[in-house]
């Protein structure tokens, strides 16, 4: 599998390994596959009757393909994903559980995928690399903890300061060791902005090694089709039927994901892509006109984006008439997110973290409205742990059981320095 810029075709394309460590294209484009790889007919048969790693194997390899072993691929994978992506069903849906691993947080996946590749990808190198990824939540803490104690690589998280829980702050600035972070006086957008300044800086790429561990970064993304295709898979052994997801989303790395496990031949039928009042492409795909915004705060904050980076990998792969047949934008206020937690828990006895209840929210939003039809199963994706938000969950539901994963980052104490949402000031700290 070759891979190439999304702003340059017909540049020079470059292999996995190239693709991961450089994290950005040298024009400032994301790396993106050649193709989307499509399973083997006998695979997409087994699809129902194959266990998580089986899928997670047969989904990755063909991305990997000549520069993992499959003994490696498969070591890697269960080591990374010790932990499952259960397929609950809840009222009249399926939750994808992704909140099972060690930050609780679907970026666990992708996160401790990239961690080991890195490793294996740089086992014969001597010179340290630095990681340098911006946050908006949750994939600071899961990079962070992917890569904690990991030889020869170190990593700098940005996040916008105040604009974090404060379990997620622990997750990400409490761990020390080669893990650094800098609490930015910005937005998440102020934050993404520094970091792709950073790697367009001709100085310190010569005197640092540097890649990305954002969603912008192939090798953290690919790994996450690995639970679409489960979740899928699962719902077609329950209902004979195709599944639609219902994808909560800010950056749009992880529907990204969800499409490329559906250009596979996972068993998904449509996916609705919910974001909270940060609605660029809710926009884009009623009006067809795709228009950056400052991102807005909201209690669903890792959905704070107003300029989502991954959308340009959709756009090269797909058009618009393309994305509107298997895609459905919709937004969700804050009012209609806390209406939906306390709702949920209340029918159900469900925990619902903020997005999550977008995603819920926005299910209910398109069948109040006949836009879609009960014919085929449900999913909404679960994408972090309710206790990770407690703050806001538990005033509309009463406590929360904390995991004890959860329970002992409450206990570190945060280290991070506070950065003007400047170039410069990034720049002469690394």
């Amino acid at each position: 599998m070759r891979y190439y810029s999304t702003r340059n075709k017909n540049g020079r394309a470059v292999d996995f390994a190239h693709a991961a460590l450089a994290g950005l294209a040298p024009d400032g484009g994301l790396f993106v596959p050649e193709t989307a790889p499509e399973y083997p007919q006998a695979v997409k048969t087994s699809l129902p009757v194959m266990s998580f790693h089986d899928i997670a194997f047969e989904t990755i390899k063909p991305f990997v393909q000549g520069e993992i072993p499959g003994a490696a691929l498969e070591d890697m994978l269960y080591e990374a994903f010790n932990f499952d992506a259960p397929l609950a069903a809840v009222g009249d849906r399926y939750v994808l559980e992704l909140f099972h691993g060690p930050t609780a947080a679907f970026k666990d996946f992708g996160a401790r995928f990239m961690a080991r590749a890195f490793s294996y990808f740089r086992r014969n190198e001597d010179k340290p690399l630095r990681i340098l990824v911006a946050t908006s939540g949750d994939t600071g803490g899961a990079v962070a903890d992917g890569f904690f104690g990991v030889d020869g690589i170190s990593v700098t998280v940005l996040y916008p300061k105040g604009r974090v829980s404060p379990l997620q702050e622990r997750q990400i600035a409490g761990l020390g060791g080669n893990i650094s972070a800098f609490a930015v006086e910005g937005s998440f957008d102020d934050c993404q902005r520094l970091v792709k300044a950073a790697f367009a800086d001709e100085g310190l790429k010569k005197r640092v090694v540097l890649s990305s561990a954002n969603s912008i970064n192939i090798a953290r993304l690919v790994p996450q089709a690995v639970y679409y295709a489960t979740g899928a898979a699962r719902a077609m052994a329950e209902t004979g039927k195709q599944v639609v997801f219902c994808v909560p989303s800010g950056n749009f790395g992880n529907l990204t994901a969800g499409m490329y496990a559906r250009e596979m031949g996972a068993p998904i039928r449509h996916f609705i892509a919910a974001t909270n009042i940060n609605k660029t492409v809710p926009d884009y795909l009623e009006n067809g006109v795709y228009e950056p915004r400052a991102s807005l705060p909201t209690i669903s904050n890792a959905m704070d984006v107003g300029a989502p980076s991954n959308f340009e990998r959709m756009t090269v792969h797909w058009s618009l008439k393309r994305l509107c047949e298997t895609l459905t934008g919709v937004f969700i206020s804050d009012e209609t997110t806390r209406e939906t937690i306390k709702s949920v828990h209340n029918r159900y006895g469900r925990f619902l973290d903020p997005h999550t209840a977008v995603g819920w929210a926005a299910l209910d939003a398109l069948k109040s409205t006949g836009k879609i039809t009960p014919d085929a199963p449900f999913g909404t994706l679960a994408t972090a742990h309710p206790a990770k938000f407690a703050e806001i969950v538990e005033p509309l539901t009463g406590a929360i059981p904390v995991p004890p994963s959860l329970q002992k980052v409450m206990e570190r104490n945060v280290a991070a320095e506070t950065i003007p949402a400047d170039v410069s000031a990034l720049i002469e700290r690394l």
